[in-house]
């Protein structure tokens, strides 16, 4: 288990730093409690400061009476658990659709296929041989151009559920492999030696070469191209949480606008795939409405009301998950933190949001505390709309920290500035305790796979944490150790 923390330091700025990786071998939420306040307790950090928690939606997390977030949340009632924006968005865009049965049909294929594909190093040298073959013929007609960093050899990575974003590049390689792959199951169809096998692909081969499956593979493209900035902006180290809200709204907004202006622009592009591969079209032209009229549609029409429909059905299924899985976005927590943010103009200052937002933490906000602070907001109110240029090209909450640092009203506003940090510190995403298992194989590789686990975690948050470590002298480092107990020492 990983375990860091998200703090405002002395200048205003937000900072995620990776404290501790602990080896876990009973799960239980009891167990992880204690784990994680012993690891606090240790760096002398107090339990009762927790103001925020974040996981990956695990069930032993999230559970509402026995997760560790209920837990936590008994003993600091103010630890609101935010949960991870990015694992939520990876649920919403592809699993909510996998409900209808074409999209999950579709997916099997993709998976299916990708696996028989790169099953052996004999089929991926065929695919990256015909792939060359292609991009040899492309370059004498002139129709790409070679340069550096260009024309590059696309890999056939499987889409996993688990990870973030998987899904975008394996479908954009399928578009452009896909006269390779095509190849490689007709070579598996018309040449194999298993009868099964033969079978298997020649379905495959049949499959991925029907509209249906371009049509699908089209549409969840552009879905995940519409949610890949969203994406990676999600595992952006401290990540403002005020900012991944705009990139939401922003994902939305471009949902709602495939929804109803996107059908022209989605079949040009899947008729120039099916005309360039040579795959039947179905006819599509003068559509009806279906909801004008409740005859049921021609021969012509049919088919073009049915991929509307399925158009229809899987952004509406996304929408709606989105606007209930993120339903905290419309609770009084980010609503009042959406008005702390200064960007564009002031637009978006409501006090009476923000004095909501403040009752949230009672520990920090009494009576007398609220009152001082709807007096500072009065104040502050007036000073920000004053056109001060300190705070005039502001773009979020973390800029509103790092200014009035700067212009030392620290202390002036200091519950306004206190309730910034309280927002701060809610974190977007686990990003930065995702990349630790990641960093873990440059630690602990074939050279030192019997690393202990109290090494291990040390190596780990020193090659992680590498920006802090880099400034320590080695002099700082001896005098630590001299301190800590009496030994000979060598001069």
């Amino acid at each position: 288990m990983a375990i860091a923390l998200r703090y405002v330091n002395k200048k205003g700025k937000v900072n995620e730093r990776v404290i501790a990786i602990v080896r876990v071998g009973d799960t239980s939420t009891k167990m992880l409690k204690e784990i994680i306040f012993s690891v606090l307790m240790r760096h002398s950090l107090s339990t009762s400061k927790i103001h925020e928690q974040g996981y990956d939606g695990a069930s032993n997390m999230q559970g509402e009476m026995n997760g560790l977030k209920a837990l936590i949340l008994q003993e600091t009632p103010s630890a609101y658990c935010i949960h991870c924006f990015a694992h939520q968005l990876q649920l919403t865009l592809v699993a909510v659709v996998k409900k209808h049965f074409l999209v999950n049909d579709f997916f099997v294929i993709i998976t299916n296929v990708l696996n028989v594909v790169g099953a052996s190093f004999k089929r991926r040298d065929q695919l990256r041989d015909h792939q060359a073959e292609i991009l040899e013929q492309l370059l004498e007609s002139g129709e790409t151009q070679s340069g550096k960093g260009l024309n590059q050899e696309r890999g056939l990575k499987r889409p996993g559920d688990t990870r973030w974003g998987s899904h975008f590049r394996p479908l954009n390689n399928f578009i452009i492999l896909s006269s390779s792959i095509a190849h490689v199951l007709d070579a598996i169809k018309c040449g194999g030696s298993n009868p099964n096998d033969r079978l298997q692909e020649g379905a495959f081969f049949t499959m991925i070469n029907e509209f249906e499956f371009v049509f699908l593979l089209y549409l969840m493209l552009k879905i995940l191209v519409m949610s890949n900035e969203l994406s990676a902006s999600l595992q952006t180290k401290e990540k403002d949480i005020g900012n991944a809200m705009i990139f939401l709204d922003i994902t939305k907004t471009r949902l709602q606008l495939l929804r109803d202006d996107g059908w022209d622009a989605l079949m040009n592009e899947v008729r120039e795939f099916c005309d360039k591969h040579e795959i039947l079209v179905p006819k599509m032209d003068d559509f009806y409405p279906p909801e004008k009229s409740k005859r049921r549609p021609s021969s012509v029409t049919y088919s073009h009301h049915l991929h509307v429909e399925l158009l229809y059905a899987i952004i509406d299924l996304q929408l709606q998950e989105l606007n209930n899985r993120f339903d905290v976005v419309s609770g009084n927590l980010l609503i009042g933190m959406t008005s702390l943010n200064l960007s564009n103009t002031f637009a978006n200052f409501d006090k009476e949001k923000i004095m909501i937002l403040a009752k949230h933490y009672p520990d920090e906000f009494g009576e007398s505390k609220l009152q001082e602070l709807s007096y500072q907001l009065d104040t502050f109110t007036i000073h920000m709309r004053h056109g001060d240029p300190v705070f005039s090209n502001l773009k979020g909450i973390g800029d509103l920290a790092e200014a009035l640092v700067n212009a030392n009203l620290v202390e002036t506003y200091s519950l306004v500035y206190l309730l910034v940090k309280l927002t701060l510190i809610l974190s977007v995403a686990t990003a930065t305790v995702e990349r630790v298992f990641s960093s873990m194989r440059h630690i602990k590789n074939e050279l030192r796979s019997s690393i202990g686990d109290a090494y291990l975690s040390d190596c780990l948050v020193c090659y992680i944490e590498k920006d802090i470590f880099v400034n320590i002298s080695n002099d700082a480092i001896i005098d630590r150790f001299q301190n800590m107990k009496t030994r000979r020492c060598l001069v």
